[in-house]
């Protein structure tokens, strides 16, 4: 039986954190994380929360730029927080296993509420919303990021139809359906003041996607999400396989070296 999103979206197992890091984190990541971190530094918090913190780079980002902030970086997966905790020890800083629909926190606890491309992944994103405005003090900001459409994402649409391609019959969709199917702002602004957000504020940010070479974003995507377990579940024996056929496309689009694409995201600020 094929399992398509729930869950499977959700799983990141195995060594998928170690090559997300490598990987993913400097092709489409580290910019969008010090986009977030300027904004929470902005507004001079005391205390703040990160929900959905995965390997950590916006927390990296947040502790290189702000001095004497209590920082929780919280995620749902432990093996996600296991890998990021092994890279930054900080004064101020705790990392916690937490469940953005459930926080285990008192009301008003923090000053901001962070979250980078991890509202997605939510399988209920107004609970989540309510659960940031909750531990929200008053005034308080949460600020989050999400991707715009997959067709403003150059490298990860090649990667995604490469990969398509691979099971024509039952074509992978993860890509598509998960980390760039939010990008309906209408729609985020709805949930968001559902939730108890009375200002909403959005800018859409495009950046540059960059590798050293082509092979280099068809493992991130391939092995360092879960497009993974897509891949796997309809045949664990066509991984190399779809990592050729992704390396092959980009290479048809941006060359074997020097891959330089755009990506596109929605940056919120609400209150």
């Amino acid at each position: 039986m094929t399992i398509g999103g729930g869950d499977l979206d959700r799983a990141f197992t195995g060594s998928i954190p170690e090559v997300y890091e490598t990987y993913l984190v400097p092709l489409i990541f580290e910019e969008y994380a010090f986009d977030l971190a300027s904004l929470v530094a902005a507004g001079s918090p005391r205390r703040v929360l990160e929900v959905a913190a995965g390997t950590g780079v916006a927390t990296r980002a947040m502790a290189a730029l702000m001095s004497g902030v209590e920082i929780t970086a919280t995620d749902l997966n432990q093996t996600m927080l296991d890998h990021a905790a092994s890279m930054l020890v900080a004064p101020g800083l705790e990392w916690r296993q937490a469940n953005a629909l459930e926080l285990p926190f008192e009301d008003g606890t923090f000053d901001a509420v962070v979250c980078q491309f991890g509202v997605m992944f939510f399988p209920d994103r107004p609970a989540a919303y309510r659960e940031a405005r909750r531990v929200l003090a008053p005034g308080g900001r949460f600020i989050f990021n999400t991707w715009d459409r997959i067709e403003e994402n150059e490298v990860p649409m090649a990667v995604s139809d490469a990969v398509a391609s691979v099971f024509p019959d039952n074509p992978p969709s993860f890509l598509r359906r998960t980390p760039h199917g939010y990008h309906d702002l209408e729609l985020v602004r709805s949930e968001l003041e559902a939730a108890g957000f009375l200002d909403v504020r959005v800018a859409t940010v495009e950046h540059r996607s960059r590798a050293s070479t082509a092979r280099d974003p068809a493992v991130a995507f391939c092995a360092g999400t879960p497009l993974r377990n897509e891949i796997e579940e309809r045949d664990a024996s066509m991984l190399d396989a779809a990592i050729e056929r992704a390396t092959a496309a980009v290479a048809e689009r941006f060359g074997t070296t020097g891959i330089d694409g755009k990506i596109q995201a929605h940056v919120v600020v609400a209150r």
